[in-house]
């Protein structure tokens, strides 16, 4: 019989009164050699690390739900305590538009995996609002009640928090509009291209009431517990998580709140990702990324000073875990540990030669720019418009000219080969810099 592991949550209640723990996130590469590459980077970084836990990404529209599911079983077969996170995006099973994350939750089960992060997913490219199937989960809510009613108390379970709000709530001010925001609205927006966006107090309290009714679905069954840890989006502003944790606790939400930290690593994998989720980015930090952007080595080695900034702030603010997005590498990981004193001399003996493998698979639907195949050939996407029609520029014909014919498809008359656009899916599941691709942490924008 397999050994199962831990529940987060009781880890955290047993390291309180140790050093502040870390743990480890990744998402799954889209090559073999990307595959081989990262178990071997897993392994190197549970032995220096010892990560109280250590995740797994859900790709986006579930483009990497086998390979996903592959890994978490292979870190739990190797000691790590794994935490899968799960998304009821496109995950319908022979009709059924539950049966596949049922399959999943069962495959977890039987494989000893006892830790789940429930997310909704992403919505097809085109739409602005995913709309589930007949029958099938409409929210990450639904997820965790879904667990909860089929498993019991089985699984620990993780859902995302997001301390500026969720990007969907996140909205571009008009002019004159800045002048009047509240405290707290100042304190989440963020600026890009001379334009100012936030989370207003409106949307944000819709938000807080809804992250209270992820953490308590679990209780629904009095003999059941909460949810048990919240696992925050990315952030760079080390006050906008405190008032996040502040928050919670006015509306009642007192389970632990795990800070999701972002690695600097290069220039400009920060730029386009704070950008896509219109993240919060100091006014000091944005002068000091610009002022260095043509030096890579320079950003990595601040990405090691800020990062252990951060992290000390944590620390001292009561954080329970140090959750750190790795982007499947270690070198700025390990600076970080290393200057907090949690590690001795692990940067010195990183290795990132494989890092041009660390891409991610990135999302089922296909984006502008990505090679899609149909019953007329391969072609390129072009535009995605509203009603989920794709243009497509055919490579199979040429006609006179040059020129190449297009095609507009319906989502199901075509399928993704490869993707070849910067921005394949919400951030953290493939937005590329000329050194990384970031994932979708937590994909952070499933809600």
């Amino acid at each position: 019989m397999i050994s199962p592991d831990p529940k987060i949550i009781d880890l955290l209640n047993e390291s309180k009164d140790e050093e502040t723990p870390v743990s480890l996130e990744y998402f799954p590469p889209r090559t073999e050699d990307g595959v081989k590459n990262l178990k071997e980077r897993m392994e190197r970084m549970k032995n220096n690390l010892k990560p109280l836990f250590t995740d797994i990404t859900w790709g986006a529209g579930g483009s990497t739900a086998d390979l996903s599911m592959e890994l978490a079983l292979s870190m739990h077969q190797t000691g790590h305590v794994a935490n899968m996170h799960l998304t009821c995006t496109n995950m319908e099973k022979d009709g059924d538009p539950v049966a596949g994350v049922k399959d999943a939750l069962q495959q977890c089960l039987d494989g000893g995996i006892r830790n789940i992060v429930a997310l909704r997913g992403d919505p097809p490219a085109g739409e602005d609002e995913w709309t589930a199937a007949e029958g099938g989960f409409t929210c990450a809510l639904d997820l965790v009640k879904f667990i909860r009613k089929e498993f019991g108390d089985t699984f620990g379970i993780a859902v995302a928090g997001y301390p500026e709000g969720h990007p969907n709530a996140i909205t571009e001010l008009k002019d004159g509009e800045e002048a009047n925001l509240s405290e707290s609205e100042l304190a989440r927006c963020s600026h890009f291209d001379g334009k100012t966006y936030v989370c207003k107090d409106a949307d944000f309290k819709t938000e807080m009431v809804y992250l209270k009714e992820k953490v308590d679905a679990g209780a629904d069954n009095v003999q059941f517990t909460i949810t048990d840890v919240i696992m925050t989006q990315m952030f760079f502003d080390i006050e906008v998580y405190k008032k996040f944790v502040i928050e919670c606790k006015a509306y009642g939400i007192n389970c632990p709140i795990i800070p999701g930290l972002m690695c600097i690593n290069a220039y400009p994998g920060f730029k386009k990702m704070t950008n896509f989720c219109k993240t919060r980015v100091p006014k000091s930090l944005e002068d000091k990324m610009d002022s260095m952007k043509e030096d890579s080595a320079a950003v990595k080695a601040f990405g090691v000073e800020f990062g252990a900034e951060i992290c000390q702030q944590l620390m001292d603010f009561g954080a329970d875990v140090l959750h750190f997005y790795t982007l499947n590498l270690e070198k700025v990981v390990y600076g970080i540990t290393d200057a907090l004193k949690i590690t001795t001399n692990l940067v010195e003996n990183s290795n990132e030669k494989d890092a041009k493998s660390m891409i991610a698979v990135g999302s089922a639907w296909a984006r502008v720019g990505d090679k899609v195949k149909s019953i007329y050939g391969e072609g390129i996407v072009k535009e995605i418009r509203g009603s989920s029609v794709a243009v497509i520029e055919m490579r199979s014909w040429e006609l006179a000219g040059g020129q190449r014919p297009t095609a507009y498809l319906q989502k199901g008359a075509y399928q993704k080969v490869e993707g070849l656009s910067v921005l394949k899916s919400k951030v953290p599941q493939a937005l590329m810099s000329a050194e990384m691709t970031i994932p979708n942490h937590h994909q952070w924008v499933n809600t």
